[in-house]
């Protein structure tokens, strides 16, 4: 689990000195999350990220435990305890304790030198048990880790038991091929933020589109590559195990970049 790193969190609507905090009191057997990105004070995207907790929510069945406003609540608290700082915020509802928390986690944002060149990525071969609900799994978190450090890595690029690459193990994955944009069908990925907000910038640029799936075999065939998340955003891929890539130069990639960069600057400044 990620610590509690500024000064104070938030607990079912109570502000707590962070020297008070503790795993046990905010983590429970089942927990649904999000992490949300502060910039100028702002909560990126912050309505999608509701709908994609309200989904959880719902699949998990337990709809009439979600309170829209007591979550808005909560993350205003945060931010306005800890001086509205830049960085990732996690909102966490554990089941079980029925409680709703939200505090600062480390980020880590890629450097330009790794928008530049592109990130080293490996294939790892397991999948969520529910990629569409965004719940807690530490036993798959550390095996990928695990992978993830040893061949010293950006990220993991999950495929499934029928060989499909399904998305990134905390992040999304598109694919270029031609003229257009290859993503995995959306009912075996974490439904991402940052991924919806990708597929409206290509269609804004008319850059088709397609959900499909290809196979670890089709990495020798992909022009291009990148993932998307809430701390990478649109960060090129360079390298999957053996296979290179020139995603740093790919026009296609350089525009979606470059809008969905632009999307951002637009969504906070409209929101301070």
């Amino acid at each position: 689990m990620e610590k509690n790193i500024n000064k104070y969190y938030v607990i079912n609507g109570n502000v707590e000195n962070s020297r008070n905090f503790s795993e046990e009191k905010v983590i429970g057997k089942t927990n649904i999350y999000e992490v949300i990105r502060i910039i100028d004070g702002v909560p990126l995207f912050l309505e999608a990220h509701l709908k994609r907790m309200k989904k959880t929510f719902e699949l998990m069945n337990i709809s009439d435990k979600l309170n829209i406003d007591s979550i808005k609540n909560t993350i205003d608290k945060l931010l306005i305890s800890n001086d509205k700082a830049i960085g990732n915020i996690k909102l966490i509802y554990a089941l079980e304790k029925n409680t709703l928390s939200a505090y600062y986690i480390k980020h880590v944002y890629p450097n330009e030198k790794l928008y530049r060149e592109g990130v080293k990525t490996i294939l790892f071969y397991g999948e969520r048990k529910n990629p569409n609900a965004k719940i807690i799994d530490n036993n798959f978190r550390e095996k990928v880790n695990k992978d993830i450090k040893e061949n010293e890595a950006y990220e993991a690029i999950l495929v499934d038991n029928k060989g499909q690459i399904t998305e990134g193990s905390r992040s999304n994955i598109f694919m270029i091929k031609d003229d257009y944009v290859i993503t995995s069908p959306v009912e075996s990925v974490l439904q991402g933020v940052t991924r919806g907000e990708i597929i409206s910038v290509c269609n804004k640029l008319n850059i088709q589109v397609k959900e499909e799936y290809l196979k670890d075999s089709d990495l020798k065939n992909i022009d291009g590559l990148f993932i998307s998340g809430t701390s990478p955003k649109v960060l090129p891929i360079s390298k999957i195990n053996d296979y290179e890539y020139k995603s740093n130069s790919n026009n296609i990639i350089l525009s979606i970049m470059k809008a969905y960069n632009c999307e951002v600057e637009e969504y906070t400044r409209d929101r301070k």
